[in-house]
C-alpha cells in the first residue's frame, strides 16, 4: 500500500517542518485543548466518542436482536458464550490504543511532536502484529477455547462458527480499527474517530438481517459474525483514507520509517497500556466465570444473561465514552501544567455522567421486563432476563465513578493505580462475589456481583482522585 511504503514521508513531516507549520495547521486543536470553555470542550470531545460507543453497542445489540428473531436459544447462546473472546480484543485495544493515545496526548501537551509520531507508529504496527497472533491462537486452540467458554455439545457448533468470523478471520481488523480510533481521538479529532467507528457499525446493522434471518442467507450466529467482520474491515478502510487525506497535518503516523523501539516510548505506552490491558483480561475472566455458572442452568438462562448484558452495555458505554472522550483534554492539561482546567474538566464530566446514568438505571429497573421482551418472546428467557437486568442496573451509578477515575489515571500516566482498581474490581470483589452470591441465591445472585464490587470501587475512586488533586496542589506550592 502506497500509504505505508511511499519513499516520501507523506504522513510524517520531519521535526523541523512540524515546528514551523504545526501552529498554523493545528490552531483549532490548540484552541480546543487550551482556550475553549470546559463544557464546550468536553461536549466536542465526548459527544462523538459517546455516539461511537453507543453505535458499537447497537451493533452488538443488533447481533443479539436479529439472532433472537430466529427464536433459537442455541444461536443466541452462541453469541453470548463467544462474548469473552471479543472482550479480550479490548485487552489489546487498551494496551496499544489507550497506551499510545495517552502517550500522544501527553507529548502534544509538551509540544514534543517527534514522540507523538513515534508513539502512534508503534501502536499501529503492534496492533497489527497482536491481531495476527490472536487469530492464530484462536485457530490452533479452537476446541479447548470453546470448552473453556462454557460451550457444550448443544452450543459448540454455533459458537465455533460465530468465532470463526469474529476472531480467526476478524481479529486484525477488529483490533486495528479501535486502536486507530484511539489515536485519531488523541489529537483532538474526536468526530473523525467516531465517524470511522460508526461507519462500520452501521454497516453491521444493515448486514445482520441479510446474513442472519431466514429470508436472507439464514446463517444464524455465523451470519452475525460475518457481518461483524465486514464492518470492521470497512472501519479500517475509512481510517486509512482519512490518514492519507490528512497526511500533511495529522499527528497519527503509520509510516514504517517512524517505527522506533525507543525505550522511553515503549515504557510510556506500557505504563498505561498494560494495566488497562490487564483490566480487560480480568473482565474476560469474570465474564467467562459468569457464563460458565449460567450455562449449568441451560440455554435459556445463557440467552437471557447475554441479552441483559447487552442491554446493560448501553449506559456502561455512555459512561465509558465520557471517560474516554475527556482523556485527551485531561492528558493535555496535566502535561501542560493547567491543573485548574484538568480538575474543572473532571468535575463537569463526573456530574453530567453520574446524573444521566442514574436516570437510566431507574428506567432500566422499572422497565426490565419490557426491555427483555424486545429481544426474545420466550417466556422463560423473559423471566430470567427481568431478574438479571434489575440486578445489573443497580451498579450503574457506582460504575460510572469507577470508569471516570480509571480514565483519569490512564490520562495522566498513573498505570499502577489503574491496575490496582482492575485487580480490586475482579479478583478481590466481583469474582468472589459471583461464587458467594451464586451459592446463596443460585443463578439470580450472579447479577448482583457487579453491584457489590462497584459500590466499594466508587468510594475508592473518590478518595484516590481527591488525593491526586491534593498532591498536585502541594507540588504547586513547593514549586513556588
Amino acid at each position: 500500500m502506497e500509504l505505508l511504503i511511499n519513499e516520501q514521508p507523506l504522513l510524517c513531516r520531519n521535526l523541523i517542518e512540524v515546528e514551523e507549520n504545526s501552529l498554523s495547521e493545528n490552531t483549532d486543536k490548540i484552541i480546543l485543548f487550551e482556550q475553549t470553555p470546559i463544557p464546550k470542550a468536553v461536549a466536542k470531545l465526548a459527544i462523538p466518542t459517546i455516539l461511537s460507543s453507543l453505535v458499537m453497542v447497537l451493533y452488538n445489540l443488533a447481533d443479539t436482536y436479529f439472532v433472537g428473531m430466529c427464536n433459537d436459544p442455541i444461536q443466541n447462546a452462541a453469541v453470548t458464550l463467544a462474548a469473552p473472546v471479543l472482550l479480550a480484543f479490548n485487552a489489546v485495544n487498551n494496551l496499544f490504543g489507550v497506551g499510545s493515545s495517552s502517550m500522544m496526548s501527553r507529548a502534544l501537551g509538551r509540544k514534543d511532536y517527534d514522540t507523538v509520531y513515534k508513539s502512534s507508529a508503534l501502536g499501529f504496527y503492534c496492533a497489527i502484529i497482536s491481531g495476527a497472533l490472536f487469530a492464530l491462537a484462536c485457530f490452533v486452540f479452537n476446541a479447548p477455547l470453546l470448552r473453556m467458554l462454557g460451550a457444550n455439545t448443544e452450543t459448540m457448533a454455533a459458537t465455533g462458527e460465530y468465532l470463526k468470523w469474529t476472531s480467526i478471520y476478524g481479529a486484525v481488523p477488529a483490533i486495528l480499527n479501535v486502536v486507530m480510533a484511539y489515536m485519531v481521538r488523541a489529537e483532538g479529532s474526536a468526530l473523525h474517530a467516531s465517524i470511522g467507528t460508526m461507519s462500520g457499525c452501521f454497516l453491521n446493522i444493515i448486514l445482520d438481517p441479510v446474513f442472519i434471518l431466514p429470508w436472507g442467507l439464514n446463517m444464524g450466529a455465523e451470519g452475525a459474525g460475518l457481518a461483524t467482520f465486514l464492518s470492521n474491515c470497512v472501519a479500517c478502510i475509512y481510517f486509512f483514507v482519512l490518514l492519507y487525506k490528512k497526511r500533511k497535518s495529522t499527528f497519527v503516523c503509520v509510516n514504517p520509517k517512524r517505527l522506533s523501539l525507543d525505550k522511553n516510548i515503549i515504557c510510556g505506552i506500557c505504563a498505561v497500556g498494560i494495566p488497562a490491558s490487564i483490566q480487560n483480561l480480568l473482565n474476560v475472566t469474570g465474564m467467562t466465570i459468569l457464563n460458565n455458572f449460567t450455562s449449568s442452568f441451560g440455554a435459556d438462562a445463557v440467552a437471557a444473561m447475554g441479552i441483559t448484558q447487552k442491554i446493560n452495555m448501553v449506559p456502561m458505554n455512555i459512561a465509558m465514552g465520557i471517560s474516554q472522550g475527556i482523556m485527551p483534554l485531561i492528558s493535555y492539561s496535566y502535561s501542560g501544567g493547567n491543573h485548574k482546567r484538568m480538575k474543572g474538566t473532571l468535575m463537569f464530566a463526573a456530574r453530567a455522567s453520574l446524573g444521566f446514568i442514574t436516570v437510566v438505571a431507574v428506567f432500566y429497573y422499572l422497565s426490565s421486563t419490557q426491555l427483555t421482551e424486545m429481544f426474545m418472546s420466550n417466556e422463560a428467557i423473559i423471566s430470567y432476563g427481568t431478574k438479571f437486568l434489575r440486578g445489573f442496573c443497580l451498579g450503574l451509578p457506582f460504575l460510572c465513578m469507577d470508569f471516570m477515575a480509571v480514565g483519569v489515571f490512564q490520562a495522566v500516566g498513573m498505570g499502577r493505580e489503574a491496575l490496582i482498581f482492575a485487580i480490586m474490581r475482579k479478583i478481590i470483589l466481583e469474582i468472589p462475589a459471583l461464587y458467594l452470591l451464586n451459592y446463596l441465591l443460585p443463578l439470580y445472585g450472579l447479577a448482583y456481583a457487579q453491584f457489590v464490587a462497584e459500590v466499594v470501587l466508587a468510594a475508592a475512586a473518590v478518595i484516590v482522585l481527591a488525593r491526586l488533586f491534593q498532591k498536585i496542589e502541594q507540588q504547586k506550592v513547593i514549586a513556588r
